[in-house]
């Protein structure tokens, strides 16, 4: 069943590994946003701090949850780059394969969240004409992602001058 994911006679190029400690801290933030001050509105609304600590540990438990989870997520993501189109593939529970022509991308987008920088990550998005392509691969080092910008654009130009 792998075989249905992988490139024809290609390596995937993986993430990089401090792509999990960007998406760690998010967690970690949507703990401190989310999680606590309702913990502390169900307490005062409630007027039992035992209402509030089950929100708490709720949050707490999704949180450990999604520390455990980030690393296999990150390690499911891969990419392939081939002379005509590009392979994207990840997911844990329901895998994805997206294969990207370099002539139907219109855009290739770089971003990076303040998180992101500061670790000196990024993420590229190609735009095509379909608006069901979820082509973006993130958490790459700021150096592969101007790389993988330029080969894109290059490759896409090229095949637009056949046209």
């Amino acid at each position: 069943m792998d075989d249905l994911f992988a490139p024809p006679g290609e390596h995937w190029q993986r993430l990089s590994p401090g792509y999990a400690r960007v998406r760690r801290i998010a967690a970690a933030i949507t703990l401190l946003v989310v999680f606590l001050p309702a913990a502390g509105l169900t307490w005062w609304f409630t007027g039992q701090w035992l209402w509030g600590a089950a929100v708490a540990a709720a949050g707490v438990a999704l949180i450990v949850f999604q520390w455990w989870r980030v690393g296999r997520w990150v390690r499911a993501w891969g990419y392939a780059e081939r002379a005509e189109d590009l392979y994207l593939s990840h997911g844990l529970w329901f895998r994805q394969l997206t294969v990207i022509p370099y002539g139907r991308m219109q855009l290739v987008k770089v971003e990076s969240g303040p998180i992101e920088r500061s670790l000196g990550l990024a993420t590229v998005q190609l735009v095509t004409a379909s608006p069901q392509t979820d082509a973006r691969i993130p958490g790459l080092p700021a150096d592969e992602a101007a790389r993988l910008r330029d080969r894109l654009v290059e490759a896409g130009q090229a095949d637009q001058a056949g046209l």
